[in-house]
């Protein structure tokens, strides 16, 4: 009789609760130091005389690696623990925001800003909320999911305001420290309250029983996760989730998050108040990222996603003329419906990853959102380009507007399957 098998006592709170509320705080304190690039790059420009294109190659590079770790992080978590990882994964962002303030060189603030912190956070990105979901939960997956997803809002709510006003009273340099401390502070949250399994603790996942336990995968990280992207690469969904996704990533981390600041900046809009309005997209991501979580369980996520893109590129289209040095109604309202679709992308995309890829669906989802950093930072470098060239961002969110309704096409494209694919396992 397996240990699962005994009567599990009954607890005023389910373990799975608790890991959420782990996981939530290791992607607050990742989220700290990626809310900084838009309020950094006048700054940095001012003091190193480097650039705008020159600080979105490192943005550029830490896009790319936190999504290009996610894949090998969930293969990782898989092979050595998800506590272990995050622990890791929380330390070398901590590192990488304090050793920037001894940077003197652009190719330094690849290496730190870039390398180092992308490799971080990256180890913390969405392939993380799909091992805890689809480890600890069954019943209320698309909820957790939700709110799991909107942590990287809270976290840039809760520090992006801070750091702008950090930034401006007492430096870059403060800020990045302040990122730093929030970082090493979620550690010892992390190994406290997050186990790797419900069965460490002698818990079934939360809504499920015996048969909904997914035993370990043993084998290497690498090959595992290179193996997986090798065998969905022959499944016609799986092209048509990355291409919606990369989309998902330019249109937000690539264009809003990175070059909102600046871009509002040339209107003549001080930097603190365009902090504040990227915040407050964070606010109201919560609220959508939630309620897309809580739609997911009911309805078809490809018509959700269809929406969410077509809705998304409706806004960018419309943003250039609402810039300007004041604050009025139009903006406002821009920033609060950007907030409500920004990751809303995510329950879906990842409902429909499950549906078709079953248990290896964490490490597809990782390369999934491995596109999703790809396209970020495509845009983070397309855009500083197009700004250095042009002297304006106009013709970046035009573009980002014509991407959306791609995006939407190939997610509308996708066919429901009610079974998950077979995906043949490691030889």
């Amino acid at each position: 009789m397996s240990e699962l098998s005994t009567p599990v006592r009954r607890r005023r709170v389910h373990p799975a609760w608790w890991a959420a509320a782990a996981t939530f705080l290791a992607i607050i304190g990742a989220a700290g130091f990626r809310s900084t690039p838009g309020v950094m790059v006048e700054p940095l420009h001012a003091e190193f005389g480097w650039s705008i294109g020159e600080i979105s190659v490192a943005l550029s590079v830490n896009l790319a690696l936190f999504g290009l770790t996610a894949p090998f992080a969930a293969a990782l978590m898989e092979r050595f623990g998800v506590r272990q990882v995050v622990a890791v994964a929380l330390a070398m962002v901590a590192v990488g925001a304090g050793l920037t303030v001894f940077m003197t060189a652009s190719w330094q603030l690849v290496l730190l800003w870039g390398v180092i912190v992308g490799l971080g956070t990256g180890s913390m990105a969405m392939a993380l909320v799909a091992t805890v979901v689809g480890r600890w939960f069954v019943a209320r997956r698309g909820l957790v999911t939700g709110i799991l997803t909107a942590a990287n809002a809270t976290g840039q709510l809760i520090f992006l305001p801070v750091i702008a006003h950090v930034v401006e009273s007492s430096g870059w340099r403060t800020a990045s420290l302040t990122v730093a401390a929030a970082a090493l502070v979620v550690v010892p949250v992390v190994l406290l309250l997050l186990r790797n399994r419900p069965s460490d603790v002698g818990a079934l996942p939360y809504g499920g029983t015996e048969a909904d336990v997914v035993e370990p995968i043993r084998s290497g990280a690498a090959r595992l996760a290179v193996g997986t992207l090798v065998r969905v690469a022959r499944v016609r969904t799986f092209w048509l989730l990355v291409a919606g996704f990369f989309v998902c990533g330019a249109t937000t981390n690539g264009l809003i998050q990175t070059h909102f600041v600046p871009a509002a900046h040339d209107h003549g809009m001080p930097a603190t108040t365009a902090a504040s309005l990227l915040a407050l997209v964070g606010i109201f991501d919560v609220a959508g990222t939630v309620l897309s979580g809580w739609l997911t369980d009911r309805f078809d996520p490809r018509i959700l996603l269809g929406a969410y893109y077509v809705l998304r590129g409706v806004s960018l289209a419309l943003l250039v003329p609402l810039f300007g040095a004041d604050l009025d109604a139009s903006i406002f309202a821009f920033v609060i419906f950007y907030g409500l679709d920004w990751v809303a992308t995510v329950p879906p995309t990842m409902a429909l990853c499950r549906e078709w890829f079953g248990s290896t669906a964490p490490i597809v989802f990782g390369w999934v959102f491995a596109s999703h950093q790809l396209g970020a930072a495509a845009a983070a470098l397309a855009a500083g380009l197009v700004r250095d060239a042009l002297g304006s961002y106009d013709a970046a969110w035009y573009g980002g507007a014509i991407l959306c309704v791609l995006a939407a096409i190939a997610s509308l494209a996708i066919r429901r399957l009610r079974a998950p694919a077979p995906v043949p396992e490691l030889a």
